[in-house]
């Protein structure tokens, strides 16, 4: 069955039709054209594809699109205006916290979302906050020191 929704995905709105069956995941890639949300387990597990749902981070593969109609939805690619990086993309990039990258869009957006309801939190929140992406290649400690450089510096 087909839906038409419109979905408000970093500040533009899209009306777009989708099939009752396909994730938000699915949506933002294929249909958008938004690959920064990375297609990870497909589970709810890595969370390599979070994305922010009215603020709060959530895996967008266990999202229904037709849930999302009139949401609004961030996605890494929002996080930078004007061509100016996000403070936490920056101190991602000085603090070496990007290997392979696959992990990262996730992590940003789950580290903005801990940073919009908590501006200045200790190591043990940003590991609460991070607990639900996973990464195989750093080990986590450069991705929470550039969290907590990040909250320093807003």
């Amino acid at each position: 069955m087909l839906h038409e929704i419109t979905l408000t995905v970093n500040g533009e709105h899209y009306p777009i039709v989708v099939k009752s069956h396909h994730t938000l995941l699915k949506v933002l890639r294929e249909q958008l054209g938004l690959t920064g949300t990375k297609v990870g387990c497909e589970n709810g597990e890595c969370g390599a594809c979070t994305v922010l749902l009215d603020g709060e981070p959530v895996n967008s593969c266990l999202v229904l699109a037709i849930e999302a109609d009139g949401r609004e939805i961030q996605t890494v690619e929002g996080l930078s205006k004007d061509g100016h990086l996000h403070p936490l993309q920056e101190a991602f990039i000085a603090h070496n916290a990007v290997q392979c990258g696959f992990c990262t869009p996730g992590m940003l957006m789950s580290a903005k979302a801990l940073l919009e309801r908590n501006p200045h939190p200790d190591e043990q929140e940003v590991r609460e906050a991070l607990v639900g992406n996973l990464c195989r290649c750093t080990g986590y400690i450069r991705i929470v020191d550039a969290v907590l450089d990040a909250a320093d510096k807003s």
